[in-house]
């Protein structure tokens, strides 16, 4: 692949996940009404005027690619498509709307099913992290890279708020050294990719817009990023869901988890018998 493969779509993806972030910061500043789209999937005026932003650049730019937005009708049409931009406007709507700044931006470019670009913007800090296939993991403009944790006991997990208040993540915690709560999905990865975490676990599912751009981070940073059941996620598929058990981070560390936990739930199908 040659060194500067996808530019203009980084440059585009860039652009649109900065302008989506100006709105969302300014939003940020007054009022965060909100109001339920589904059960327990709140939406705001900033979730849908950061999607407008990002969709009219991408399209412009690139008007024959399809586009699978959280905020945006999903179409059939896109399986048909090799390049898809996987988008969520906002991750983390529950922490913005609870004035908790741990939200963000996230715009990816799968092709073929594999991510080759992937942003994720915080607007409340204007940390960019970003990365391109074989290009490398950066935040702003300095390189980075995933933690050389090998063991679990020195290891932070970095989790859901939700999760852990559910007792989902209740098996895990006697293992590392740390859980700590972040909010965005997306932001939990870049962090991870970044070395401030040094594992991201989930155990409720999630869409491919959630983790599309954060995959891409983490792998390029050096990581890893799994579904224990199905291995490396393939995107744009009809079934956007990813389901748990989910994890990202070095990876010896995630292989050593996944064979943990495999044994566990073995024994545990044992001692059931």
């Amino acid at each position: 692949m040659k060194p500067d493969a996808f530019s203009a779509e980084l440059r585009t993806a860039r652009a649109a996940a900065e302008a989506a972030a100006e709105i969302i910061s300014e939003y940020a500043q007054g009022e965060r009404d909100s109001w339920d789209k589904a059960e327990d999937s709140p939406v705001t005026q900033a979730d849908l005027d950061a999607n407008q932003a990002i969709v009219s650049r991408i399209a412009a730019a690139f008007p024959r690619d399809a586009i699978l937005s959280e905020e945006t009708a999903d179409s059939g049409e896109r399986l048909d498509c090799e390049r898809v931009w996987v988008i969520d406007p906002l991750d983390g709507t529950k922490e913005f709307i609870a004035g908790i700044p741990e939200y963000a931006v996230s715009v990816a470019l799968a092709v073929n099913g594999e991510p080759m670009v992937g942003v994720v913007h915080q607007p409340q800090t204007a940390e960019c992290f970003w990365a391109a296939k074989g290009r490398g993991a950066w935040l702003n403009e300095e390189r980075i890279r995933i933690s050389e944790a090998t063991d679990f006991d020195q290891a932070v997990m970095l989790s859901s708020r939700t999760e852990m208040k559910r007792g989902q993540v209740d098996e895990y915690k006697s293992w590392f050294r740390e859980v700590r709560p972040v909010g965005s999905v997306a932001l939990k990865l870049a962090f991870t990719a970044a070395g401030r975490g040094d594992v991201w676990l989930s155990m409720a599912p999630k869409s491919e817009w959630d983790v599309c751009g954060g995959d891409l981070l983490v792998r390029e940073a050096g990581g890893t990023f799994v579904t224990f059941g199905d291995g490396e996620r393939v995107y744009n598929q009809k079934n956007i869901l990813l389901t748990p058990i989910m994890a990202a981070g070095p990876p010896e560390l995630i292989r050593a988890m996944r064979a943990r936990t495999e044994r566990n739930e073995k024994n545990e199908r044992k001692a059931g018998a």
